[in-house]
């Protein structure tokens, strides 16, 4: 089952994050609450964690890229 992980919400006032570093590559194997991604808001700098165990099918955007809070950044091929 594909699981998508959409760019959380990091602070009150905050419409966009920006993904500075991906910690997982596509094909990497990841467990659920493992940090795939690095993410800095306006004030913080978060890790974007795994909610399900898997394979990181594909990543959405690139490093650098800001985004808007909901987007999907990444595709995560959940183990059954």
């Amino acid at each position: 089952m594909k699981v998508e992980v959409a760019m959380p919400k990091m602070g009150f006032s905050e419409a966009d994050v920006t993904l500075t570093q991906w910690l997982k590559n596509e094909g990497d194997a990841v467990v659920q609450g493992e940090p795939i991604a690095e993410l800095e808001g306006e004030k913080i700098v978060n890790n974007l964690e795994s909610p399900v165990s898997g394979t990181l099918a594909k990543q959405c955007i690139e490093e650098g890229t800001e985004a808007q809070i909901g987007t999907v950044v990444a595709i995560i091929e959940a183990d059954e």
